[in-house]
């Protein structure tokens, strides 16, 4: 008995101060490593100790450490470094993230007025809009003008005719004031000659209304006559001039004539034209008779050097008829002639 009592005293002293040991030794946790550990080969003989250290109660992070990550603020981190291009996305289900109980923006009906109402038009708008048309930029009020010598020629004709014909305009789209010249001389003497001044007035895209009047000299007596007519592009893009005329003493008489172009080439161009007279009644002092007095038609083939200067060369015939072409014999004229012709026509 005296033997046991040292014994079990010294038993318990030694108990005694092994408990505050093993109490400090609970106390500590393992310190979090500073970056995470890379993961080992996964091995049974080495997952083995962590199952059997799970096992006596442990955990892999401690409600300590859960409660201390549960109060860090996420919102401070900088995270505009990391590159998210080298992260993998490819196995993300994205079918599966409830996206379905998303509200969609619902269509206006139409008669709803606008969720931003449009301001109303003021007086600075409207002039921003629609701004002073001045005279530059307005077509209509320009003036234009044109002149052109369609026949400019020599004849084989006895004397060696020349022979002319031209016309020019000059004002806007609807209303020009034209001038319209032919004539002839032979053997250095002017055998007949007109000229006209007209003003046009546009009735439609392709004609014009004419009136004005028209001299007539030459051999004889000269004549003044009113005139009125139509001028413009026929179907076809036949070019056609008709002309009445009055003279002081009751004097009248038509002009039809008519032209048309055939583009053999996009430079070579034949021209073919007619013209045609009609008097009232005779004029012997100027060899007109009445009716139909003298008909004449061409062709002139022109190469057109630029589009405003082309020589040509061409034939020419010509006929009078009735009291004109008994006038004509009487003087020791022909009643008929046919001559080749050369020329230039120009445009400015």
């Amino acid at each position: 008995m005296n033997m046991l009592r040292p014994t079990l005293l010294v038993a318990a002293l030694a108990v005694a101060a092994a408990l505050p040991a093993h109490a400090q030794h609970a106390g500590h946790a393992p310190a979090a490593p500073a970056s995470p550990p890379k993961a080992a080969p996964t091995d049974p003989a080495q997952e083995q100790p962590h199952r059997d250290h799970h096992a006596h109660g442990g955990s892999p992070e401690a409600p300590s450490e859960q409660a201390a990550h549960s109060g860090m603020n996420h919102s401070q981190m900088d995270h505009s470094q990391m590159d998210h291009s080298q992260m993998d996305h490819s196995q993300m289900d994205h079918s599966q993230m409830g996206h379905a109980g998303m509200p969609a923006p619902a269509d206006l009906p139409p008669d709803a007025p606008p969720r931003e109402p449009i301001p109303p038009v003021t007086d600075a708008d409207r002039a921003a809009a629609f701004p002073e048309v001045r005279s530059h930029a307005a077509h209509d009020s320009a003036v234009h003008s044109f002149w052109l010598l369609d026949r400019l020629e020599r004849s084989s004709a006895e004397g060696g005719g020349v022979a002319w014909e031209g016309l020019g305009w000059i004002g806007g789209d609807i209303d020009r004031a034209w001038v319209r010249t032919e004539g002839e001389r032979n053997e250095g003497e002017l055998e007949s000659a007109s000229v006209e001044l007209l003003y046009g007035h546009a009735v439609d895209a392709w004609w014009d209304v004419v009136a004005g009047i028209r001299h007539d000299f030459g051999e004889g007596p000269s004549r003044t006559y009113a005139a009125i007519g139509v001028q413009g592009l026929a179907p076809y893009k036949f070019e056609v001039e008709a002309t009445a005329y009055i003279g002081r003493s009751g004097d009248t008489a038509v002009t039809l004539e008519a032209e048309y172009d055939t583009l053999l080439t996009n430079r070579l161009i034949l021209q073919w034209q007619a013209e045609a007279n009609l008097h009232g009644r005779d004029d012997r002092a100027r060899g007109i008779g009445s009716g139909l007095s003298s008909i004449e038609a061409g062709a002139r083939l022109r190469y057109e050097i630029t589009r405003r200067f082309a020589p040509y060369v061409g034939i020419e015939w010509e006929r009078a008829f009735g009291d004109t072409a008994d006038f004509r014999r009487a003087a020791g004229e022909h009643t008929r002639d046919t001559r080749v012709v050369a020329g230039i026509r120009l445009w400015f």
